[in-house]
């Protein structure tokens, strides 16, 4: 309940669950930094949010990824988990749940699940032949498979042939309603290419898929046949129900399913669009529980446009990146420099020209300069002016009004790196007013009005920029709020909720002579490329 005793309207986000197989990367940091960008975006709108992200343990790759390491399946998993717990702290990841598929609370809710598909007749056990790419945990079709039965994805790892018996899930049963499903939500599946990727696979036609391993010890037997281990996705894609459950309720699908099913977005990469975009909601409807509302698989990262791989020696550490340049850097870089949706690079000359431009010499320098302004012409405070009293054709004025409402749209549309640039133009519509009304000729001038006009409509437009960009770059929005003589903090959710209400901080025009302006330092250090 808000404060007016309304219900809050809710919001559920979930990154993959990432598998444990090895230690977090620069592709499992992205979605993650995404989400945590809706999250604190939703939340200062007022709505009430779950932000669900964890890791997905189970399955034959975990158990060899552990003997070859000489360690249980639990102690490896128990260690990678933690290192992606790690991660997001040092990301400043907002998460809410953190979702394990190890937990004993999943594995009851993963029983119950079974237990519906099983009445209803969708489950049955037959024999298993053909290419299982244990990398993908996934059988493929020869179509799928590359010369010499490589895999397409796991391009250095050639596919297994198996022939053992398995238990079904009755996919192909799921072929017209899923079709008439996609019809009547054509914006279930985003962007438009993963739609049509999906809609083209399934037009082909679905076969059933196993759901079972024999002579695999790690994961969730089943429930009818012990002799049997459920299959990783099986069990894995419910790990998003898990998360649902309060701390305190017992783990039943009512109780996981009563507050924030369905969730809003599942964020995921391309790479695993067909388990989240066909399997998964195939299977929610053999339950009779209601689909999400919308999957989104967003691209691959490159570097220096190679693929990136332990093999060709350039992966890119999120840990060093975090270490050397900041979380605020690494958030902004991979969320403007990359159209979100599409695939995208990291060079770190671009990353360094990205930061240089964008934080340093953009809106950090429209802080600077017009602050040391205020200070020189002996401001302490916010020039007394308000909204009103700034002509209708100030441009800062024209491009500020209706900036919220255009980067909320974007946000929703997870059309960040254009959030970025409409919050961007501002503050360059800044920087050449002030170079356009020159203020230090109007001071010499006793021109103090004019004066007084251009250094309210500066700060404000940089505190506009800062509150819209806050999501992203919580720490320099932090420190941008601070010398504008506001008491906030962008990292703390019930602040965020409490104090800085979208409706009100997203419009142009709320500072006040009541701002008592901080000392001018920059907010963003130039970058040196080394």
């Amino acid at each position: 309940m808000d404060s007016s005793g309304q219900r809050q309207e809710t919001f559920a986000v979930t990154t993959p669950l990432y598998y444990v197989n090895d230690l977090p990367h620069v592709g499992s940091a992205y979605p993650t930094i995404a989400a945590d960008i809706l999250a604190r975006f939703e939340r200062m709108r007022g709505k009430s949010v779950l932000f669900i992200t964890g890791t997905d343990e189970h399955g034959q790759k975990i158990q060899r990824a552990a003997e070859s390491k000489h360690k249980s399946p639990q102690v490896y998993s128990d260690e990678i988990s933690s290192s992606f717990v790690s991660l997001w702290q040092q990301l400043n990841i907002q998460y809410d749940r953190f979702s394990r598929t190890t937990a004993s609370n999943h594995e009851k809710i993963v029983k119950e699940f079974f237990e519906r598909v099983w009445q209803k007749g969708d489950i049955y056990k037959s024999q298993q032949k053909g290419w299982y790419c244990v990398a993908c945990e996934e059988f493929k079709e020869e179509r799928e498979l590359l010369s010499d039965f490589f895999c397409s994805i796991h391009t250095n790892k050639q596919a297994e042939w198996r022939d053992e018996e398995n238990y079904f899930f009755r996919l192909s049963n799921y072929q017209n309603r899923l079709e008439e499903f996609y019809q009547q939500h054509p914006h279930f599946i985003a962007p438009q290419s993963r739609r049509n990727e999906v809609l083209s696979f399934v037009a082909q036609g679905l076969q059933d898929f196993s759901i079972s391993r024999v002579n695999l010890d790690w994961g969730f037997p089943v429930p009818i046949d012990s002799s049997h281990t459920l299959y990783v996705w099986f069990d894995a894609l419910l790990g998003y129900i898990t998360a649902l459950l309060e701390p305190d309720d017992a783990p039943t699908l009512e109780n996981a399913l009563a507050k924030w099913w369905p969730v809003n977005l599942h964020l995921i990469g391309k790479d695993i669009l067909r388990f989240h975009a066909i399997y998964w909601p195939a299977m929610l409807m053999s339950a009779e529980l209601e689909l999400p509302k919308l999957v989104f698989g967003h691209g691959f990262l490159t570097k220096d446009n190679q693929k990136m791989g332990k093999s060709l020696g350039n992966t890119l550490d999120p840990v060093a990146l975090v270490a050397e340049y900041g979380a605020d850097a690494v958030r902004y870089y991979f969320i403007k420099a990359i159209d979100f949706g599409k695939d995208g690079d990291f060079s770190k000359t671009r990353f360094i020209e990205t930061l240089n431009a964008d934080l340093a010499g953009n809106l950090g320098n429209l802080l600077n300069r017009t602050s040391k302004m205020a200070l020189k012409y002996s401001y302490t405070n916010v020039p007394n002016l308000t909204i009103d009293t700034i002509a209708d054709d100030n441009p800062l004025k024209i491009a500020g009004m209706t900036l919220g409402e255009e980067v909320a749209a974007a946000y929703e549309n997870l059309a960040f790196s254009q959030a970025c640039e409409l919050i961007l133009n501002l503050a360059r519509t800044g920087n050449k007013y002030i170079d356009d009304q020159k203020p230090w000729t109007l001071y010499k001038e006793g021109k103090i009005q004019e004066l007084e006009q251009v250094l309210y409509a500066v700060l404000e437009s940089v505190r506009l920029a800062a509150y819209l960009l806050s999501p992203i770059i919580p720490n320099i929005a932090n420190d941008i709020y601070q010398q504008l003589g506001f008491v906030t903090n962008f990292n703390d959710k019930n602040d965020i909720f409490a104090t800085v209400p979208f409706a009100i901080h997203a419009r142009w025009g709320l500072i006040s002579c009541q701002q008592q302006l901080g000392a001018p330092h920059p907010v963003f250090q130039s970058l040196e490329l080394h």
